[in-house]
């Protein structure tokens, strides 16, 4: 291994061992394990779709995905794994459950060790790190990309290739609302703030808005909606301490603290289950919670754009990608080809539909994003119109020193240890501070 590549590598689990003692953390791009919710059940097999022929062997492939069981996730995964295990019982698939920064942390580990899995299923950010330190491999000459929606495919750009293959085309945030509590959705900011106050009764423990207040992927679409970006126009100069992200910072700290229609504390379990119990009227949160909403709230469950900032006359701008599979870079011989087959039955059009029925994520197949359930489903419909608001997200290794640097201050800024401006400085010079030493 190159010198400078292995000193990537060693500086990523270093930064991983302080990040984790300080906090657990849940990555930008999507839902972590909640247990304190009641689990959905099993899923139900999905069509088995006509695949190539794998290879004879017996084999075990060890699959790690980023879905947890309160949305519903986690069993769809594993339906899919026992799908394709009923027609081809020679493949068996041991399907491991972790939050997006522990697979991250824990696939630069095993790697290292020479024990990573087979396959992944996780979010586009990885792609930055695991190139950088060569864990996993192209996907350009394994499987037709074209068939998938282009900008799925472009969030998996790296070096003139592919990293990946898509499963879904999202991941961003947007607004959930609780009909029976908040007939429409607010139009700007200032709905948005009065309509939380007139539901919010603190010593009741019902909240006007939550969502999750330690981690900095939740801050990116006030960012934009401030006019702001992460990063200059080279795609790798950071640009955190800006009048932007003081706004943004001030816009959420006044909705705590002035407007005061947020919770003490929440991270991601806790608004979700706020949310979930009824106590909160509108959430903030992912297109991957749609299938849990759906389950507790049911015809009560509104979804719409994150409301226009009215100072700036911009609409927040959410981070989009996807869910994606990644394939390690020693995967090779008879378990690729029984890999590369399986990525084919499980992102055809049959089973990308069954996904937009179970899960409500809007599917990575153009064939499958064309079909009438997308127009017909309101909630969808919302998802969709959130989409044309965000912003593709970087995947460039440096915006893990970003992520990481915003989401020290988030907790900062939400524990009224440090105002707007101060940390937006500090952002920026952590944020600088990791990019320069990676270079080294």
């Amino acid at each position: 291994m190159p010198k400078t590549r292995l000193f990537v590598v060693s500086l990523m689990v270093v930064a991983t061992m302080i990040l984790s003692a300080c906090a657990p953390t849940v990555a930008p791009t999507t839902a972590p394990v909640a247990t304190a919710v009641p689990q959905q059940p099993q899923a139900t097999a999905v069509p088995v779709q006509p695949t190539a022929v794998p290879p004879p062997a017996e084999m075990t492939i060890t699959f790690w995905t980023k879905e947890g069981e309160a949305d519903g996730g986690y069993q769809y995964v594993k339906g899919l794994t026992d799908a394709y295990t009923a027609a081809h019982p020679n493949v068996k698939f041991d399907v491991v459950n972790k939050n997006v920064e522990t697979l991250r942390e824990d696939f630069q580990t095993t790697s290292l060790a020479g024990q990573a899995p087979d396959l992944l299923w996780t979010v586009a950010d990885h792609v930055g790190p695991f190139t950088a330190a060569d864990l996993i491999q192209p996907t350009d000459d394994l499987l037709d990309l074209s068939v998938y929606v282009d900008s799925a495919v472009a969030a998996l750009a790296a070096d003139g290739k592919h990293w990946g293959v898509p499963v879904s085309n999202g991941n961003h945030l947007m607004l959930l609302y609780n009909k029976d509590l908040v007939p429409t959705a607010p139009k700007d900011s200032d709905e948005l703030i009065a309509v939380a106050k007139a539901n919010t009764d603190a010593a009741a423990g019902t909240y006007g808005l939550v969502f999750n207040q330690t981690e900095s992927f939740w801050l990116v679409p006030f960012l934009g909606g401030f006019g702001g970006s992460v990063f200059a126009e080279d795609g790798k100069t950071p640009t955190l301490d800006t009048d932007a992200m003081k706004g943004a910072l001030q816009f959420m700290y006044d909705l705590k603290y002035t407007d005061k229609v947020m919770p003490a504390e929440a991270d991601y379990n806790g608004a979700d289950t706020l949310f979930k119990d009824g106590k909160a009227a509108m959430i903030i949160n992912g297109d991957w919670s749609l299938g849990g909403y759906k389950e507790a709230l049911g015809d009560k469950l509104g979804v719409a754009a994150i409301p226009m900032i009215k100072s700036t006359g911009l609409y927040p701008a959410p981070y989009t990608a996807g869910a994606f599979f990644m394939l390690p870079k020693p995967l090779a011989g008879d378990k690729l080809a029984a890999v590369v087959d399986f990525l084919k039955f499980a992102t055809d059009k049959a089973n990308q539909v069954d996904m937009v029925k179970k899960l409500s994520r809007l599917p990575a197949l153009k064939e499958a994003l064309a079909d009438p359930i997308i127009a017909n489903d309101p909630l969808l419909a919302g998802s969709a119109e959130q989409m044309t608001h965000g912003t593709p997200q970087p995947t460039n290794l440096e915006m893990r020193c970003v992520f990481d640097a915003m989401t020290g201050e988030v907790r900062s800024l939400f524990t009224d240890q440090h105002k707007a401006e101060e940390a937006a400085k500090a952002m920026q010079e952590a944020a600088v501070s990791c990019i320069a030493a990676m270079g080294e």
